[in-house]
């Protein structure tokens, strides 16, 4: 996230009258109500994140119900995760028109939806359709205005604000690891996902909290943020993939299309005023049709937004260091959702279930991953450590775990390797950082939005390919191999370009001083 006026979308005209008129700060910005909004963030990280990566457990139980092979029952899971990433810029459509509150309550009714249809699942296939996609677009409408909420009320706490939030991630899956394997042990799998989708429709009530900002209330922001411009860069924190739908939420039409669209509005008006003594299916008839202009109007109004925002960027594909940031996140995300998937099922056939049960192992690297993402942030603001060398330091350890773990066969082996993947994931908190250095503060929404976009491809089908490799080899071992190897190919694509893009300017140089 960054501190800038277009990233809440919103703007107040002159500036310097802004500016020039004292305006008392709203105590609800940086404090006061801005902390239940982190409070809601942090339950659904909790709720559609923490789900998500305890979705192993489910897997397992699908295998045992419908016999199918693992390269297809992983789909279930992947459609959900990759979903929710992918959907992102497409929620902003909705950000725009409805607001984040009603955005969230509606995705939290559809995530609710899908869990508990998919109770009466009858094959895989029914799974695609209820929790892939139906839980997933509903994840994904909760999970994008969990984090812009957070963006709005906050500014110069906003670091810590994002911090806490994101932290329910790691909380999440740990208590629902623990919680479904007690709910499938107790009553099925089946009444486990009844269950947890009445649990899902708590988003509701942390759609409830998101009270929205008045214009009022987002310029006193706007003062604020003019007197702590110097601060922009430390503003950035881990906010998924979700820094691009704060450009769409509320720029002013062209006046041009507003007036004409007033006048259309008006005459409606005017019509519906004079003709009060005509019959009750001609005031019912002018009631819908306004209904329906001033519909028309916020939906040209929030896809004129959505379409600048996220197709306005052409210039970022041509900066080459970029496009291989998205190849290395094409590669990234699926290394990190493949252990949570497959490593429930490899641990049983490893005979470690007992040890296993005690400290499940992707608890771990949920709990290990707290604290990466916070330690790597203290690290990257050293003054005398580079961010993009912390960054690229995570990713060859993570990478080396990956390769490493399929070499391990004991639950200690395993809990090092797996400790060693939460620590190093904790990278994601500097993605929008090294984002930022790459295209620059101006390019930053639109450009995180496709890193999430691409994070959500990967997790899309990193977890099928991986059992596709079982199905055919009978071990999981080529699944992590071949995941590692692209995974490495992807680094190899961020080392190559910077070095690429030094030595242009050499050459040209050289090639002045000849001429």
């Amino acid at each position: 996230m960054y501190a800038s006026r277009e990233d809440i979308g919103y703007d107040f005209g002159d500036d310097s009258k802004v500016g020039s008129k004292p305006i008392k700060p709203n105590p609800n910005i940086d404090g006061g109500w801005a902390w239940m909004i982190v409070l809601s963030s942090f339950l659904v990280h909790i709720l559609i994140m923490g789900s998500q990566m305890a979705l192993g457990i489910l897997n397992m139980e699908w295998l045992e119900e419908f016999n199918q092979s693992r390269g297809l029952t992983a789909w279930v899971s992947s459609l959900s995760m990759g979903i929710t990433l992918i959907v992102g810029p497409f929620i902003g459509l909705f950000i725009s028109m409805c607001g984040c509150r009603t955005t969230t309550i509606i995705g939290g009714i559809l995530n609710a939806l899908g869990w508990i249809l998919s109770a009466y699942a009858s094959n895989v296939h029914y799974l695609f359709l209820t929790f892939g996609v139906t839980a997933g677009i509903g994840s994904g409408m909760v999970y994008l205005p969990a984090v812009v909420m957070v963006g709005q009320y906050f500014q110069k706490r906003r670091a810590l604000a994002q911090g806490l939030s994101t932290t329910g991630t790691g909380f999440g899956a740990f208590l629902m690891t623990a919680l479904l394997k007690y709910l499938c042990t107790e009553f099925g799998w089946r009444n486990a996902m009844f269950i947890q989708g009445a649990i899902s429709l708590n988003l509701c009530v942390c759609g409830a909290l998101m009270r929205p900002l008045s214009p009022k209330d987002f310029r006193e922001k706007y003062v604020v943020r003019r007197d702590s411009e110097e601060n922009r860069a430390k503003a950035l924190s881990h906010s998924t993939e979700t820094i691009k739908s704060n450009r769409v939420l509320g720029e002013e039409p062209e006046k041009k299309e507003e007036a004409v669209n007033e006048e259309v509005l008006g005459s409606v008006q005017h019509v519906e005023i004079g003709g009060k003594s005509g019959s009750g299916r001609s005031m019912y008839g002018l009631r819908l049709f306004k209904t329906v202009s001033q519909l028309t109007v916020t939906v040209r109004k929030g896809f004129a937004l959505w379409y600048s925002s996220y197709f306005g960027a052409a210039s970022l594909f041509t900066n080459r260091v970029f496009m291989a940031f998205i190849i290395w996140a094409l590669f990234a995300y699926s290394s990190f959702v493949i252990p949570f998937i497959h490593l429930p099922e490899i641990v049983k056939q490893y005979n470690l279930s007992r040890q296993n049960n005690v400290f499940p192992l992707t608890s771990i690297i949920a709990i290990v991953h707290i604290f990466g993402k916070v330690i790597l942030g203290i690290i990257s603001d050293l003054p005398c450590i580079s961010t993009w060398n912390v960054f690229l330091m995570a990713n060859f350890t993570l990478v080396t775990c990956i390769l490493t773990l399929p070499l391990m066969q004991t639950y200690v082996g395993l809990a090092v390797v797996c400790a060693l993947i939460g620590f190093s994931s904790g990278y994601f908190s500097l993605m929008p950082v090294v984002t930022e250095d790459l295209v620059g503060t101006k390019h930053l929404a639109n450009a995180y939005g496709i890193i999430i976009c691409a994070n959500g491809i990967s997790a899309l089908f990193g977890p099928p390919f991986a059992g596709w490799i079982y199905d055919i080899t009978q071990k999981y071992d080529f699944s992590f191999y071949i995941a590692g190897l692209l995974y490495m190919v992807g680094i190899i694509f961020l080392l190559i370009q910077p070095c690429i893009q030094k030595k242009q300017p050499r050459e040209k140089s050289t090639e002045k001083a000849q001429v």
